[in-house]
């Protein structure tokens, strides 16, 4: 199967449309995080109980906190979802052909 043939099926259509949405909304869902002051729940929970003062950063990651360095908070978090999606998608081709039997 080629990407092409992927791509003309109608449900695979639908499901890529329905992501590449969500991505481009995600500087939408930064904004609105930061409208009601989300915070991830694992940092409340380690502020909660204290761990944060023995807190160690050793990687990074490549985009920390959904952000990328030198650009805004809303663009950054719309890079860093488009990197994202890609290297999942990416993954899940490889992995698709590496397990197709035909």
């Amino acid at each position: 199967m080629t990407g092409v043939s992927f791509a003309r099926r109608g449900w695979s259509r639908r499901a890529l449309l329905g992501v590449l949405v969500l991505v481009a909304l995600s500087p939408a869902f930064a904004w609105g995080a930061d409208a009601v002051g989300y915070a991830e729940p694992l940092d409340n929970a380690a502020e909660a109980t204290g761990a944060t003062a023995a807190e160690t950063t050793i990687n990074p990651g490549a985009f920390p906190e959904y952000s990328v360095s030198g650009v805004g908070p809303y663009l950054g978090t719309l890079l860093a979802g488009i990197v994202g999606t890609g290297l999942t998608f990416a993954a899940a081709a490889g992995l698709g052909r590496a397990l197709r039997t035909d």
